[in-house]
């Protein structure tokens, strides 16, 4: 969830157009980068509460101190939002959870310093205002009521929204973070392969990832109960898309699943127009009462794809979407295990193999099952442990053939170790947690924001 998007304002006169966005993007190997991006929980050290907007040790407080690394500030009317570094920027999402939306990077070894560099950034700042970050899929502490909201003005509008469609909107929007990784493709029939590979693999890496066992303060019953928030959060553009399985996919079906997504909102003249509910198609035509007799620009067709919510997105390129936010490692761990899978043939081949005879029923019932039952659901008379072994495998082997070594001569391969520790051990991080919380924590949550703030 960002701001309003970067591009240009040209008038869409042809629905042709909407296909040639997203075709746009398709681009030769050698030009293929890594977009990372990861959420994190705020905290003020002393009372473990999350930091408002305003005040001395608030979000903009925050904000402002990163300035001295040379982020350059953006503003929405007189509220700093966001801060920008080159291809890379850091922003808000409605609660304050800080996002790293990182730089396209060749490797996952530049995308792993990036990531550390933003860590010690964000740690000097918040240490001197008394606040701590965390990384986790839920919130574990605090209920939705106790949340702050950032002054964005479309997050007013889906705050507004979001109750008319699902019962956990609000806590997607307020309590979850997560991490992902934006890839390319270079062509429609590889973006259609890539597609269909890591939705069907997305619930291997919700399990490996999952993260988000408690809620206010007790265990939920999951072990990643943001993904559980998805399911109750907006039917209209969540999910796991089976019509990209079906044949003939390609980027023009992709337009008419967006078209049928309702709109949130227009940004026109530095202000957010509320048109949640309404018809992009009618938009197309000129036909919204909200504004009368005007038509949508490829700045509204790039607002409006930042809106669908499935498991793996396309924009100009595909973002993976299940993984709940984790500690530094695994912020690592969720890029290198996709472009492991993804970016080498062999094991695109190998990865397209292990899913290609996955029925609407299996993919459906590993996308449902993976939120309680993580690794040890059951799977084709196995679990879903032995799954994400083989996809692990599949991932360590394309990212050793990429063969992009680091100064010490170690590929990227180093990265996806704590996955194949936690399939091995089959044990994922939540249940890690749960231990911990009926051991040595006595039944509190509070010693999370001490042990695993970064």
């Amino acid at each position: 969830m960002s701001g309003p998007s970067a591009v240009k304002e040209v008038p869409i006169t042809r629905r042709e157009q909407l296909v040639d966005y997203i075709a746009s993007g398709a681009r030769p190997k050698d030009e293929w980068r890594i977009g990372t991006e990861h959420e994190k929980f705020g905290f003020r050290l002393d009372d473990l509460r999350p930091p408002t907007y305003d005040g001395d040790r608030g979000i903009r407080a925050l904000l402002e101190g990163l300035q001295r690394f040379d982020w350059q500030p953006v503003f929405e009317k007189d509220h700093l939002i966001a801060l920008t570094r080159g291809l890379g920027s850091i922003t808000l999402e409605p609660a304050g959870q800080l996002e790293l939306s990182g730089a396209p990077l060749e490797n996952v070894h530049e995308t792993c310093c990036e990531v550390t560099t933003h860590l010690r950034e964000v740690k000097t700042v918040a240490d001197e205002l008394g606040l701590g970050f965390l990384g986790m899929g839920f919130q574990p502490k605090w209920r939705r009521d106790e949340m702050p909201w950032m002054p964005k003005g479309r997050y007013a509008i889906m705050q507004r929204y979001m109750p008319l469609k699902g019962g956990l909107g609000l806590d997607m929007m307020t309590r979850t973070c997560t991490v992902q990784v934006n890839l390319d493709f270079g062509s429609e029939a590889q973006m259609a392969k890539m597609f269909r590979v890591s939705l069907a693999l997305q619930p291997i890496a919700t399990a490996l990832f999952a993260d988000s066992p408690f809620t206010e303060g007790k265990p939920n019953g999951f072990l990643s109960f943001r993904s559980n928030v998805w399911t109750d959060t907006d039917p209209d553009r969540t999910g796991m898309l089976d019509f990209v399985f079906e044949d003939g996919f390609g980027y023009e079906r992709y337009v008419d699943y967006l078209l049928d997504v309702p709109m949130y909102f227009s940004y026109r003249d530095g202000r957010y127009i509320d048109l949640a509910g309404r018809s992009f198609r009618k938009f197309l035509d000129g036909k919204l009462d909200e504004l009368p007799g005007a038509t949508p620009t490829l700045k509204d067709w790039a607002d409006h794809m930042t809106t669908a919510f499935p498991e793996v997105r396309l924009k100009k390129y595909l973002e993976m979407r299940g993984a709940d936010g984790g500690p530094w490692n695994r912020l690592c761990a969720l890029p290198a295990f996709w472009v492991g899978l993804l970016y080498d043939d062999a094991a695109l081949d190998a990865a397209w193999d292990l899913v290609k005879d996955f029925s609407l029923a299996e993919r459906h019932a590993l996308r449902d099952g993976v939120p309680r039952h993580g690794l040890k659901l059951p799977f084709r008379g196995a679990t879903v442990r032995e799954l994400a072994l083989e996809a692990l495998k599949i991932a360590g082997h394309g990212l050793a053939r990429r063969n992009c070594l680091n100064a010490t001569g170690a590929s990227e391969a180093v990265f996806i170790e704590p996955l194949v520790e936690f399939a091995h051990a089959n044990q994922t991080p939540a249940e890690r947690k749960l231990e911990l919380f009926h051991g040595p924590w006595n039944g509190s949550v509070d010693p999370v924001f001490r042990e695993f703030a970064y």
